[in-house]
């Protein structure tokens, strides 16, 4: 299994022992390095993303999807990024200039905090401490912040609607999200990431936690769809009813902003879920198939962490481009008469299972 730990390390030591570096300076070259490396992979991760839901779409409605800019279609999210980043950027009268420019970086920085708790391979997690779970799950909250100052500041009943109704719907649905997370959790031990993943060698919790494991998974996918605005809970950004909700009065770069967090928020949702459900990047193991389990141990632990990412989010997208948009009161009957005393109960169960010693 590799370890990308050898090579950090090595990074490390050759900037302070072979060039001598001060240690200060080293840790900050690291740090720059690592913001730079986390801004392209987010840069890239969130093109991708457009382009994975466009060809996905297509398929879902007999559709070709983009297939003109490059190969396949492969150039059309490009030519969509260098259109954003051209255009003008719209002086409103009548707003909240500050809290207007404000509110998109809000959003953006609530994402890049999330993203950079995510366990790509073994060794290869940026941020990893003993509550890195509570961490994760604070600094997601943010992004609400974002949202609310954005529809607020617009002056504009369409985006106050909006976001309004993206407040109440995201701080409904972090409750479920919570509890799903707290009862991984609790069959985990641990809130660190990488114990997490570690405690999944033998067998991933999906199949270890029992029936409660697989309840808080589906609470889990259906309340990450919810936090994440994405159809049927795309409320906040009902064309229909809102024109584009709560930023329907940004242009150009602030605008691609939302677009963009809201594709990375997509990854981040299906990164956790892989973490607590499906091992991380850790393989596939079964006790007593040792042959089986040093097979899959050739596979990179990034593949497996982003192979996982991936098929989730198509789960998620799926779910946009079949269900119809549920009404408000709907949304909110589904979390707090349903998705909520079901979490609650599921956490006891969970808790059985650790007192009696029932984990496979």
């Amino acid at each position: 299994m590799q370890d990308f730990a050898v090579i950090t390390n090595w990074i490390h030591d050759f900037l302070i022992s072979t060039l001598g570096l001060p240690t200060w300076l080293t840790v900050t070259i690291e740090c720059v390095a690592i913001g730079i490396g986390l801004l392209l992979l987010y840069a890239l991760l969130a093109l991708f993303y457009i382009y994975f839901e466009r060809k996905l779409c297509a398929a879902f409605q007999c559709r070709l999807g983009p297939n003109r800019v490059g190969p396949w279609g492969l150039l059309q999210s490009f030519a969509d990024m260098f259109k954003i980043l051209i255009k003008e950027l719209i002086e409103l009268k009548n707003i909240d200039k500050f809290l207007f420019a404000l509110a998109p970086y809000l959003v953006i920085i609530a994402s890049m905090l999330a993203f950079a708790v995510l366990p790509w391979g073994n060794g290869l997690q940026i941020i990893d401490f003993n509550i890195g779970i509570f961490f994760l799950i604070a600094v997601s909250s943010i992004g609400v912040l974002g949202i609310l100052l954005a529809g607020w500041s617009s002056n504009n009943k369409f985006t106050l609607i909006g976001a309004l109704r993206s407040g109440s719907q995201m701080v409904s649905y972090e409750l479920s999200i919570g509890l799903s997370v707290l009862t991984m959790v609790c069959l985990a031990g641990s809130m660190s990431v990488g114990d997490i993943v570690a405690e999944q060698n033998r067998m991933w919790f999906i199949f270890s936690g029992h029936l409660p494991a697989i309840i808080a998974f589906i609470i889990y996918m259906i309340a990450g769809t919810a936090e994440t605005n994405r159809g049927p809970f795309d409320l906040p950004e009902a064309e229909s009813e809102l024109t584009a909700g709560y930023h329907t009065e940004y242009s150009g770069i602030h605008f691609g902003f939302f677009y963009l967090a809201e594709y990375l928020n997509l990854f981040i949702v299906s990164g956790v879920a892989a973490l607590l459900f499906f091992g991380g990047w850790m393989p596939l193991h079964f006790p007593g198939w040792d042959t089986f389990n040093h097979i899959m141990d050739y596979i990179p632990g990034v593949i497996w962490f982003l192979g996982k990412a991936f098929v989730l989010s198509a789960i998620i997208i799926w779910f946009k481009w079949t269900f119809p948009r549920l009404r408000i009161d709907q949304m909110l009957n589904l979390e707090w008469k349903y998705l909520l005393p079901i979490n609650l109960v599921n956490l006891v169960l969970m808790a059985c299972i650790i007192i009696f010693d029932w984990k496979i």
